[in-house]
């Protein structure tokens, strides 16, 4: 049975929920207002948020005041309050399994660069205080590179990269997030060697006994199948989620690229990885392609989705979602290099913002950093034990 042939009772129980938590307009939102309205005193709480601290009036003021806090006002022990003692955090490059392990990793980020700023640009959501809030904050950070740490010597050189940062709250702790930066775009602002930070990164793992691991199959396929038609919606909770998961498992597990022409509006801007800022639905196209280019056999997987109504007219839309590949050709993602043949798997979000039916804006963050120490790590691997250790 397809997906599209799957008893509807479970979807229209979700979207009935779903429709009678729909962001109120009271609850505050990131895209047009200045810090101070987000964080504002003397509020009052406008949601429902038992077991969260009196300061927050409702979820989008918890996420964006309490990074704030943490990060810019340096009040990091605000962790110990803000994060489960069991806390997972999963990146591209690696996953934190402990709050103490969350709080050294943001001291290290302080010393190493100090003046950056994270400044939100919109965070969508959905859930309640009862069942768990889940958040996708969308963050564009910049800075300089004024202090040695994990990137070195300093430079000086300024720079900006975006983030996005899925959080699993509940009653004022994060007890799950994944968090994507676009750190190839640091990297190269800055003016670091990329195959040298990459291979001393690689290093690091495979000292520990880490190495890549093919899985084979990556399930783009069935055998000798083609895809499959429909996409498995059963993660959304609205038609426009469903719709959304089924023109992304359209463009890239189908290849049927042209679909973008469809979802986007003539004059979309699209905000990609390396701070690329370009229009049309052409570009989209080029930069989709670009990336399936370098992993011409990945599979594509979202999962988790979630939209809010926005005040800006229209409805945003987050996903997260994984493709699993082989490096196998080239692609807009030139410092991968020479196609290696090596098994890469990418962690990325994406944000929409639609419009009457058509998406205005998508911004889509993966880090192609992880991706470059992901072929060092697994050529390290093929290296005879004598030259690795050299």
């Amino acid at each position: 049975m397809s997906t599209s042939d799957t008893p509807a009772t479970p979807a229209v129980t979700r979207e009935a929920a779903r429709a009678a938590e729909v962001a109120p307009p009271e609850v505050l939102q990131c895209e047009r207002h200045d810090y101070v309205d987000l964080a504002p005193t003397g509020r009052p709480r406008v949601q429902s948020m038992q077991g969260f601290d009196p300061i927050y009036t409702d979820i989008v003021d918890y996420i964006v005041r309490c990074t704030h806090r943490i990060w810019d006002e340096r009040d990091v022990g605000l962790i110990y309050t803000h994060y489960t003692h069991n806390c997972v955090v999963y990146s591209p490059n690696g996953t934190v399994y402990n709050r103490e392990d969350v709080v050294r990793s943001t001291i290290q980020r302080l010393v190493s660069l100090p003046e950056r700023k994270g400044m939100a640009t919109h965070v969508i959501w959905t859930g309640n205080d009862r069942d768990g809030f889940y958040t996708s904050h969308l963050v564009q950070g910049s800075g300089r590179h004024n202090q040695p740490g994990e990137f070195g010597p300093p430079t000086g050189r300024a720079f900006a990269a975006r983030t996005i940062a899925d959080c699993a709250v509940f009653r004022n702790r994060i007890y799950r997030e994944w968090l994507v930066q676009e750190r190839m775009g640091i990297i190269r602002q800055i003016g670091l060697d990329e195959h040298a930070f990459a291979e001393n990164a690689a290093r690091a793992f495979f000292d520990k006994g880490q190495v890549a691991i093919d899985i084979g199959e990556n399930l783009h396929l069935l055998g000798q199948y083609p895809p499959e038609d429909a996409a498995d919606t059963s993660i959304a909770a609205t038609d426009l989620e469903r719709h959304t998961l089924q023109w992304l498992h359209d463009v890239w597990n189908r290849r049927m690229f042209g679909r973008i022409r469809e979802t986007h509006a003539p004059n979309v801007q699209y905000h990609g990885p390396l701070m690329a800022e370009l229009f049309g639905p052409a570009a989209v196209i080029h930069q989709t392609i670009g990336l399936m280019g370098t992993l011409p056999d990945a599979s594509f997987h979202a999962q988790h989705i979630c939209s809010t109504p926005c005040e800006e007219g229209g409805t945003k839309v987050a996903v997260r979602w994984i493709m699993e590949g082989h490096h196998l050709g080239w692609g807009l993602l030139q410092g991968l290099g020479k196609p290696t043949g090596k098994r890469v798997q990418v962690m990325g979000m994406s944000h929409f913002h639609y419009r009457d039916g058509r998406i205005v804006d998508e911004w889509r963050v993966y880090d192609e950093l992880s991706m470059l120490i992901q072929v060092k790590l697994a050529q390290l691997a093929d290296r005879p034990a004598a030259t690795t250790r050299a």
